[in-house]
Parts: C-alpha cells; structure tokens; sequence
C-alpha cells in the first residue's frame, strides 16, 4: 500500500513511550522501520527476512523479543506482522476495490451515454461554441436519398453533405446545422443541380 495510518499522537501511546525509555530513538527506528516494511508488503513477512533486512543482531535481538513482548509486533509460525496494520490493510483493500468498482460504473455510464447521443463521428473539431441545441447528424445516403427524393442530383447530395461534415456541420456563417433539410433546400436546391425527369428513376448510390 502507499500510505498507512500514523497517528501525530503515537508518541503519547502507552506501549510506544515505553519502547521509548527502554531502547530510546533506536528502538522507535526499529519499530518504524519494520511498519514500513509490513505495510509495502501488506501481508506477513518471513522473521528471518525481515530480521537480515532491518539487521536485527545482538544489539536489536533484545528491542525485537520487546516489541513482541508489549504487543507491538506479533511473531507466528516463522512470520512477523502488526495486528492493527493488517486490519487497516484489509479496510485499505477494501475501500480500493470499491473504488475501482465505482470508476468502471462511472466509465461504463459515460460510454453508454456517448454511444446514445452520437450519430456519427466528424471528420474535423469545430472551432463554434457547444450549444445546448440537440442536432442531428445525418448519414451521407440519407442526404443523397433525399435530393433525389426532391428531383435534385445525387452528386449534389454528396457535395453537400461532404461540406457540411468537413466543417463540423456549421454553415458559412459560423452558425450549427440545427435542421439539414431546411438548409439544403435554402442553399443547394438550386436549378443547376436538377436532373432530367426522364433520369429519375434510379438506384441510390452509395460511399
């Protein structure tokens, strides 16, 4: 774990102000040391590793049989480990997996509502501020279908429609494409991108 619980007050605690007037500064080092080492680990720790880590010899042999002997360390079946670390990592693993299932709820929520209220993807970021005006975005055959529809050029469709998608759906004067039909009748229904009634009747090309 990365952190772990260190009361400022620890100093007055009953247990830790007599390792203190037992084995002063050295002792408190020791005892230190050893949390650090538990709590990176989050679990017991072999004695026999933890001693040649911390370099328990002779001198610390006495300040390590203390710490067992006022509760501050617990020694079991060749492992070394601190009761109250241990219940604070179990709550930190706890809590971190809550977390983690919190963020994944909240990824997949924001996924989903993406996919709802996306029609299709632009080519190029608009420079125009958002508007709280919800548009919709129509695909290139929906536009060409609707000026054939309308007796008008497929080719002039695709024009339109690829204009449009390149700007981000904003007409030339910097203004969102709220309604695309009302827009291509006002702007590319024009005279020059009719087709021959005799022409009418074919099939809708595709990208």
């Amino acid at each position: 774990m990365k952190y772990f619980l260190h009361d400022t007050a620890s100093f007055e605690d009953e247990k830790i102000s007599e390792l203190f007037i037992n084995f002063g500064y050295e002792g408190l080092g020791l005892f230190y040391t050893l949390i650090e080492k538990m709590a990176r680990q989050e679990k017991p720790i072999k004695t026999s590793v933890l001693k040649h880590q911390c370099k328990v010899g002779k001198r610390l042999e006495k300040c390590w049989s203390f710490l067992e002997e006022i509760d501050l360390i617990s020694s079991n079946n060749g492992e070394t480990f601190n009761k109250q670390l241990l219940n604070f990592s179990e709550k930190y693993q706890i809590k971190k997996e809550k977390n983690a299932k919190r963020i994944s709820e909240w990824r997949d929520k924001q996924a989903v509502t993406e996919n709802v209220t996306r029609s299709e993807r632009t080519c190029n970021t608009s420079k125009v501020k958002k508007s709280k005006v919800s548009i919709y975005i129509p695909v290139i055959d929906e536009v060409i279908k609707y000026f054939l529809e309308n007796g008008f050029k497929a080719d002039a469709g695709r024009n339109a429609w690829n204009y449009y998608n390149e700007s981000g759906w904003v007409d030339s004067n910097g203004k969102k494409v709220i309604n695309w039909k009302q827009k291509m009748r006002g702007v590319w229904f024009r005279d020059e991108n009719k087709i021959q009634s005799q022409s009418l009747n074919f099939a809708i090309p595709v990208n």
